[in-house]
């Protein structure tokens, strides 16, 4: 298992934080600074991303739930509440099916149970990009898709696309592609029907490509899966953190996890 950069901060039932493809930890401080008031938040780097230690692929869902289930039972006190947004909570879905010990409820943010032909096209040749021209060709173009005009606008939201696109850029393009590639593996048609955890499924209203549709898909994928919507791209918890944090804090309290 390789090393996981990792900050828990707050006190009360554990949160643990999962963040997308090509950022980091801190693309949660907004939503971990309210949800720490009430709850242990544990956040952590995938492999290869942030200050965890990198190593190379190939990756899969199944190895970021491996990871992810390591360090809870390390650093988690019981089962914990999973949040991961787009390949996060691809991770999460596979954490609640291999490890339902570990996880009392899961939270999945702008993610889906497969992308279609669509999404794995434009993946791979973000990856193709990526392996010959570096990652500074691929993150202008990413930026696009994660942030809604609207808030890309704004002197916040520029400032915060900023610093996830200074994340995109330092990673090194092999493990990114490999990323890229763990995600397009995934099929879960099959395996989500497992879960029987309550789960939340949030999807932003403006992401272009991983739409409303897809997370109804999610929905139906798992059995009592609730659906919300924020006014968003595909960043939801960076561009509407106090709306993200509020949904997970009623969802908790409606399942009675205070």
């Amino acid at each position: 298992m390789p090393q996981l950069n990792f900050v828990k901060q707050g006190k009360g039932p554990t949160l643990v934080l999962s963040h997308a493809l090509g950022c980091d930890l801190t693309m949660w401080d907004d939503v971990a600074s309210l949800l720490q008031k009430r709850y242990t938040v544990l956040r952590y780097d995938h492999r290869g991303h942030g200050h965890s230690e990198q190593l190379r692929g190939p990756y899969s869902m199944e190895v970021f739930a491996d990871d992810a289930a390591a360090l809870i039972e390390e650093h988690a006190k019981g089962p914990v509440t999973f949040v991961g947004l787009v390949m996060g909570g691809m991770t999460g879905q596979q954490l609640a099916v291999r490890y339902p010990h570990l996880v009392q409820c899961i939270v999945m943010a702008n993610s889906a149970s497969y992308f279609d032909d669509n999404i794995r096209a434009r993946l791979t040749a973000r990856a193709q990009v990526a392996l010959e021209q570096g990652m500074e060709a691929v993150a202008d173009e990413a930026m696009t898709h994660w942030f809604s005009p609207a808030f890309m606008a704004t002197a916040e939201g520029a400032a915060k696309a900023a610093r996830l696109r200074a994340s995109l850029v330092a990673m090194d393009p092999r493990v990114y592609v490999a990323s890229c590639d763990a995600m397009m593996e995934v099929d879960f048609g099959s395996s989500n029907p497992l879960i029987g955890c309550p789960t939340l499924v949030v999807a932003g209203t403006q992401d272009d490509s991983i739409s409303v549709q897809t997370a109804e898909a999610l929905c139906r994928s798992i059995s009592g899966a609730d659906l919300r919507t924020l006014d968003t791209g595909r960043m939801s918890a960076v561009e509407r953190p106090v709306e993200f944090a509020t949904l997970v804090h009623e969802f908790l309290k409606e399942i009675k996890i205070r």
